[in-house]
């Protein structure tokens, strides 16, 4: 097996429907500009709050791609 060299980039994603689709947002986004993207990990979820209601779900995601 070839050795390897990944990056590891930190994304926000968000979503008025749900912390899944603010994950999905983000990878989704990110694959338009990056290859070989490899792993997503969630390591934060949180929500936008206005006047008491919640607007807005986000995911913090970490995504890593290959190195060619």
């Amino acid at each position: 097996m070839p050795e390897s060299v990944y990056k590891v980039i930190e994304l926000v994603g968000s979503s008025e429907k749900s912390w899944e689709d603010a994950a999905k947002n983000a990878v989704e986004t990110a694959s338009k500009s990056l290859k070989n993207l490899r792993v997503a990990e969630i390591s934060k979820l949180d929500m936008k709050v206005e006047d008491g209601k919640v607007v807005a779900f986000r995911a913090r995601v970490n995504l890593s791609f290959k190195y060619e």
